[in-house]
């Protein structure tokens, strides 16, 4: 009776079970990416401020106008939308998806010093522009400040009388 012996390697199989691992854990990455990508996105904003108002710039290509929302609630600005995916192509046909389709939301924080009601919007070339009035009492306001020895006397008639 001849006996087998099989030489014991713990590891002989972790390659493989590694390999395996990264492919699913792969897979399942990239498919989560790809329904991402149709199912949440949200645009590219600029928040500027002027002397007189604060300006919100929102890229918004292929929105339609229709297709948009937009509220000031507890001095909250939000911006909602969609942008649908064309259904001109078959989906069979496109080679790749990166932009981002669907319902998007951005929302910020307005300060006390804006006048929300007299916000205006504008719409072109796929941008989105609101601009936020400030209230009066909170544009800056100059104030002159004479210079002189005492109230009422200018610095050049000092000076000379001290000349003297």
């Amino acid at each position: 009776m001849r006996a087998i012996l099989n030489r014991w390697e713990p590891f002989r199989g972790a390659a493989t079970l590694e390999g395996q691992v990264h492919r699913i854990i792969g897979n399942v990455l990239e498919r989560s990416a790809e329904e991402s990508n149709l199912t949440s996105w949200a645009p590219a904003v600029d928040i500027f401020e002027t002397e007189h108002e604060l300006v919100v710039k929102a890229d918004l290509p292929e929105v339609a106008p229709e297709d948009l929302d937009i509220r000031v609630e507890n001095n909250i600005l939000t911006i909602r939308g969609e942008r649908k995916f064309e259904k001109k192509v078959n989906e069979e046909n496109y080679l790749r998806v990166e932009r981002a389709y669907g319902s998007f939301s951005r929302s910020f924080s307005l300060a006390n010093t804006v006048n929300s009601e007299a916000i205006k919007a504008d719409y072109q070339n796929g941008v989105l522009t609101l601009t936020v009035p400030k209230r009066e009492e909170a544009k800056p306001k100059q104030i002159k400040v004479n210079v002189g020895v005492s109230a009422g006397t200018p610095v050049v008639a000092a000076a000379a009388a001290g000349a003297k």
